[in-house]
């Protein structure tokens, strides 16, 4: 009997086992689907968005190699410098809206939207002289005067831009706080597919060059914004948005601070890119240098758009469960997440090894540029590994609301560790531009390991009390209920 008992204990063993095996499959299978609710939309939108600026580079490369390299320097410097500082700044939208919609306090979301525009307009607006005086700005930081003089009237064409992306990318957040982001990936989308119309009804057809080019790409996130707006004040999310409100206008300071650090915390990250391409701006043949680094940063912030995907669904889950208030499901979902992006990253990987010879031809016809191209590749399909890693995890500090922390160690990773060895890589041997990535490249591994520790280190029943009290503190009743 003893015997007959130990046997059945056993069973019952296996079946607990197979049990806790299925039940764990049917988590993971219920995650991964919760991920792609928020990551495929975000990758379909953020592709489209970034896919914009290559559209107009292709088009502009085949007018001009000057256009191309004043295209290159503008995109690079001037306009990633700002769009750094919105998206990061934008990205407390997502904070606020995701623990907001997590709690239930759904009417907040508009109010949070409509405080993210007012802050991010009047950030625009300080830094439109950087558009206006570009020419001399290149000049004065030493960039090719021929090019510098080239970029001046791109500069301008470019400051509506800049007001766009607000409105941008704060519906895109808030939409995508509240699982509505599907709207944004398929307008992103339409968008593309005009953009490529009359850029070539423009520059070929037409014959207006490299002003063609540009007058499509601004056409483009026009219709993108106002099929947005048209979204939401018709319907579109009746929950969060009641209309406008003097609310708006109150509790702002709370705004700017998780704004501004924010802002710091991306752009620390997006100027390192742009102080590189300004650093190949001085190595021999600068034209090449910075007309081939710029294709090779494209091709990977492309790749690294496509994984703000899962730098989105990371932020909004664990924005979401912490307003929910379950610890448990947020340490369950960044595993998941973490998982299915790193998958993506050895794709990514492979594709950039096995036709990296091939990028260039893309962008230009000029061979020393395309061969410039060929020899980064390697460097190239290493950046596209890591970018599959990053993004999460700053998605999950960004759900948490700690991207002041974030910004400490960006600033260190890059700017203490990454150029330094960029700089001393690029001048002191005979790498050139391929010391300057390696540079970039040792700054973002850096970052990963911190980002990683940091995150195994936090307490998330801690964060999830602090969430709840910043939801109480800057809520206000639903008058509408």
């Amino acid at each position: 009997m003893g015997e007959e008992r130990t046997l059945e204990e056993r069973l019952v063993i296996v079946k607990e086992e197979g049990d806790e095996e299925l039940d764990l499959k049917k988590r993971v299978w219920e995650e991964t689907k919760k991920i792609w609710i928020v990551a495929f939309p975000g990758m379909l939108s953020r592709a489209s968005n970034f896919g914009m600026v290559i559209i107009a580079q292709v088009f502009i490369g085949h007018v001009s190699a000057l256009d191309l390299a004043a295209f290159a320097l503008v995109q690079s410097l001037t306009l990633r410098f700002i769009n750094g500082i919105l998206i990061g700044m934008s990205s407390a939208t997502e904070t606020l809206c995701g623990q907001a919609f997590g709690a239930g306090q759904h009417h907040m979301m508009g109010i949070y939207l409509q405080r993210s525009w007012i802050v991010n307009l009047i950030t625009v607006t300080l830094l439109t002289p950087l558009f206006i005086f570009s020419a001399p700005i290149f000049i004065g930081l030493g960039q090719d005067k021929d090019v510098s003089i080239a970029s001046e009237t791109m500069s301008l064409w470019l400051i509506p831009l800049m007001y766009l992306l607000v409105f941008s990318f704060t519906i895109q957040m808030y939409l995508q706080a509240q699982l509505k982001n599907k709207i944004v990936a398929w307008l992103s989308i339409a968008s593309v597919i005009v953009q490529i119309f009359f850029s070539w009804i423009f520059v070929f057809k037409l014959d207006f060059g490299t002003y063609g080019a540009l007058g499509s790409f601004i056409l483009s996130n026009i219709a993108v914004v106002l099929s947005e707006f048209i979204y939401i004040f018709c319907g579109g999310c009746p929950l969060s948005w009641k209309g406008f409100s003097l609310d708006a206008f109150s509790q702002l300071w709370p705004v700017i601070k998780l704004s501004v650090s924010s802002g710091i915390m991306l752009c620390l990250e997006v100027w390192y890119n742009s102080i590189l391409i300004l650093i190949a701006g001085y190595m021999k043949n600068a034209t090449v240098a910075i007309a081939a680094f710029s294709i090779c940063l494209n091709v990977s912030v492309f790749e690294f758009m496509i994984c703000l995907g899962f730098l989105g669904a990371a932020c909004v889950r664990v924005a979401n469960e912490l307003g929910r208030g379950d610890a448990k499901s947020i340490k369950f979902s960044i595993k998941v997440n973490l998982a299915t992006s790193l998958i993506f990253g050895i794709v990514f990987f492979t594709l950039c090894l096995v036709f990296g010879n091939k990028i260039g031809y893309l962008f230009t016809s000029d061979e020393d540029v395309i061969n410039m191209v060929s020899e980064l590749s390697i460097l190239l399909a290493v950046t596209m590994f890591s970018n599959s890693i990053q993004p999460v995890l700053t998605g999950i500090v960004v759900g948490a609301g700690l991207q002041s922390v974030v910004a400490i160690i960006n600033l260190v990773c890059y700017y203490v560790i990454g150029i330094p060895i960029g700089l001393l890589l690029g001048f002191c041997t005979d790498l050139q531009v391929r010391g300057v990535w390696i540079g970039m490249i040792c700054g973002t591994i850096t970052q990963i390991i911190c980002l990683s520790i940091m995150i195994w280190r936090t307490n998330w029943d801690d964060q999830v009390e602090k969430a709840s009290q910043r939801i109480s503190r800057w809520s206000k009743p639903d008058e509408s209920s």
